[in-house]
């Protein structure tokens, strides 16, 4: 069974905003591939010929960083929401 997807009409900042969230995350999808592609490649290399793999270690570091920015965006921009919310009414009760 087939299911119709019918284009949600968002107002022109939340259409910018998923818009944005979508590129990140498949611009992460992206690096993951390439860094368990090219990085499977260097391990496989690597076997043979006594070399470890350090390259690995400096990438996977990024590819964490790149995916925290990414994945955890939503919940750092809950914090965010509720830091300025407090802010507001600190500076509402003066």
């Amino acid at each position: 069974m087939t299911t119709a997807h019918h284009p949600i009409v968002l107002s022109p900042e939340l259409e910018r905003q998923a818009r944005r969230n979508a590129a990140m995350r498949w611009s992460w999808l992206v690096h993951a591939t390439g860094f368990a592609l090219v990085n499977a490649g260097l391990w496989l290399a690597g076997h043979r010929s006594g070399w470890l793999g350090l390259p690995t270690g400096g990438w996977i570091i990024g590819l964490l960083a790149h995916g925290a920015v990414v994945w955890l965006q939503p919940v750092g921009q809950a914090l965010f929401q509720r830091l300025l919310q407090r802010e507001r009414e600190r500076l509402q009760d003066r």
